[in-house]
């Protein structure tokens, strides 16, 4: 099953998401359970929130995933939805 899932940062937590992202991109690589993701940007292009999309048995196992992303156990979201996603077009 495909799930969603839909991270916004918490406001000033930048430094953060910079910090861990070395961690959080080795963590997409080792699960292999990510088929895409990428950052939501604001007007000024920084980075303010994260979209993936993985490929997984369960819901539960997304939100175990999403639970134990480095960017998650470091405090960066301020919201994390989790819903599963249908491919209609792409």
């Amino acid at each position: 099953m495909r799930v969603a899932l839909i991270c916004r940062d918490k406001p000033d937590h930048l430094h953060i998401r910079q910090e861990n992202r070395p961690a959080h991109l080795a963590y997409l690589a080792e699960t292999g359970v990510v088929e895409m993701a990428g950052p939501f940007l604001n007007e000024a292009g920084q980075m303010t929130g994260s979209l993936l999309v993985l490929n997984v048995e369960t819901l539960s196992q997304a939100q175990d995933w999403a639970a134990n992303d480095p960017y998650a156990k470091a405090g960066l979201f301020e919201s994390v939805m989790v819903s599963e996603w249908k491919k209609v077009v792409g």
